[in-house]
């Protein structure tokens, strides 16, 4: 019996030491500050970067997310029912995300982009710079990303009504815009003047 007890001491000390010097048991006390890993390991944050020009963006996000919104304002996106496999479909209403939370995402999407929106170096569709350090260009970016979080808390209660209201946020926000800096008399020329 006295063998049986040395052995099973001897392991317990033996696992002890082992976990003392692997650290496996050691919690460390809650007043301890975690390490901070040297300067260079740490991941400097990408620069954002533009890779389309205002016209490709506007093309590509904004315009076809408008849509969708616009879509709520007089139709059900409940009743939008999918034709063939809904995540093959190129429609956002009628694919694997639609109805209504469609429009919930266009709106996000809007409110997201709007950022896009701000990136040094992007340019207009006529070669001229965004002008993102005007002050009334930051302005009219905000608006857009109030009119999108508006249309996405009015999409919320499933409601034609206020997808209505919330509709004329997002067109003000983007009409505000488009007539500083995009409708001019003299075309795509003077853009972005």
């Amino acid at each position: 019996m006295k063998s049986i007890r040395a052995v099973a001491i001897a392991l317990v000390a033996v696992m002890a030491m082992a976990t003392l010097s692997f650290g496996g048991a050691q919690t460390p006390s809650p007043t301890a500050a975690p390490k901070t890993p040297p300067a260079s390991a740490k991941a400097a944050a990408p620069t954002p970067q533009a890779y389309a020009n205002l016209a490709q963006l506007m093309r590509g996000i904004m315009f076809p997310n408008s849509n969708v919104i616009f879509f709520a304002q007089d139709k059900n996106p409940a009743d939008v029912k999918p034709t063939g496999d809904p995540s093959l479909s190129t429609d956002p209403l009628s694919g694997t995300f639609g109805g209504w939370a469609a429009i919930e995402n266009s709106s996000l999407a809007l409110t997201e982009a709007a950022s896009l929106l701000t990136i040094p170096g992007r340019v207009c569709s006529n070669g001229l710079p965004v002008p993102v350090k005007n002050a009334d260009w930051l302005k009219f970016v905000q608006g857009l990303r109030e009119a999108g979080m508006t249309s996405y808390k009015a999409a919320q209660p499933k409601s034609n009504e206020k997808m209505l209201d919330a509709a004329d946020v997002v067109t003000t926000a983007c009409s505000n815009c488009h007539d500083r800096y995009r409708d001019k008399p003299a075309g795509v020329a003077d853009r972005c003047k």
